[in-house]
């Protein structure tokens, strides 16, 4: 098939929408229903993450997208009891590409609402059960088993849009794109993500060990699919907060520090002994859990309030409580798809237990971001690589 008509593109008035080969057939077959612009969108951006994740780990991997960034991304390596707690996983059978998927979705569940999957290896049977318990587009893979597919075609009531890749795909090395009628042409970013790039470390520390140097690579692959500006945090082979699309650097780390603090708060013991009502829905558990970690915690313990999701009113994990539970946030990586140009993302990412980086380099001051690096004893690598993508 050399073409694929679309209801619409971005929005409904954009009108007539298609996908299209210049040569040759479309790599990807619809094996159930129709996806929209932006699905596919999500779909080949998705594809080329986790493609590009397992060459680099070795590991299955997965990620969760959505317009056109993702929301979380991780490798299919084990999972603690607690882990699979805060993934709703806990009573599940989890194959490595559904424990990648797992905790792809688990890294930010509130932005993977409505999400697109997309898997580096075949879809099996337990990772389609685990899709189908959650809210969800779509789906990308190279492949499915049966029975997997007869669960993703029933999800809902028949529409969810299933994507089956050719892997033997090699698209062209030059890429195009039309903005305002002019066509902007570039060569295909094709830079390579391996250990390679975190030789030079110019900090004092510069032990960084085998594990932190797979969850630099992992960031680092992660930001090459995010819209720029872009900071990643990564633990244990799982994204735990990405900050994307803004226009300060520090900003991005800000926003990702954040969402990697909210991740670690989820396994905190008082919010994951949270009492809720047997009928609440994971999205309006996930809503409740992200006002419960917020200053705004108030809104959801009012009299009353609370009644409508818990059994009985949960004590409050205030500002202080949440702080000293962060304090003890260690191992973390972050990487940047550009260099950081002062030394305040280092104190930002710091507080979120941040203890290797890797960044371009190349800012005027470099040295006060070495210098602050050294303050906290933080290995830091210069890539010497940017990876901006819009």
């Amino acid at each position: 098939m050399k073409e694929i008509r679309l209801k619409y593109g971005c929005n409904p008035n954009q009108q007539p929408a298609r996908i299209f080969m210049k040569n040759g057939e479309l790599p990807i077959e619809i094996l159930n229903s129709k996806p929209g612009y932006i699905n596919l969108l999500d779909a080949l951006n998705g594809w080329q993450l986790v493609i590009n994740l397992k060459k680099a780990t070795g590991y299955p991997a997965a990620t969760s997208f959505k317009h056109v960034s993702p929301a979380g991304a991780a490798i299919g390596t084990p999972m603690s009891d607690t882990l699979k707690k805060i993934c709703f996983v806990e009573d599940m059978e989890l194959s490595p590409i559904a424990m990648a998927y797992a905790k792809a979705r688990g890294a930010d569940r509130m932005s993977s609402y409505g999400d697109f999957v997309s898997l580096s290896d075949i879809c099996d049977v337990p990772t389609a059960k685990l899709i189908s318990k959650e809210v969800s587009d779509g789906i990308i893979a190279p492949g499915y088993e049966k029975e997997a597919l007869d669960i993703l075609k029933s999800k809902r009531k028949g529409t969810y849009t299933v994507i089956q890749m050719d892997e033997d795909y090699v698209p062209a090395p030059i890429e195009q794109k039309d903005v305002y009628g002019i066509t902007f042409e570039q060569a295909r970013n094709d830079v390579e993500i391996s250990e390679k790039l975190f030789e030079n470390i110019p900090t004092n520390n510069k032990n960084i060990p085998n594990n932190a140097k797979n969850d630099l690579m992992i960031s680092l692959i992660v930001l090459k699919y995010t819209q720029s500006n872009s900071v990643c945090y990564v633990k244990n082979g799982q994204t735990i907060g990405i900050g994307a699309g803004q226009q300060s650097r520090v900003h991005c780390t800000r926003l990702a520090g954040d969402k990697a603090d909210k991740w670690y708060l989820r396994q905190n013991p008082m919010v994951m002994e949270l009492p809720f009502k047997k009928d609440i829905h994971r999205p309006d558990r996930d809503n409740a859990i992200d006002v419960y970690l917020s200053d705004n915690y108030e809104d959801i313990l009012a009299d009353g309030a609370w009644e409508n999701t818990f059994t009985k009113k949960p004590e409050p994990l205030t500002r202080e409580k949440r702080a000293e539970w962060i304090k003890t946030l260690d191992g973390v990586s972050v990487g940047s798809d550009a260099f950081f140009p002062f030394g305040d993302n280092i104190e930002r990412a710091h507080r979120s237990g941040v203890n290797y980086v890797a960044q371009t380099g190349g800012s005027i001051r470099d040295d006060n971001v070495i210098e602050t690096c050294n303050k906290y004893n933080i290995a830091m690598a210069f890539t010497g690589v940017r990876l901006f993508h819009h």
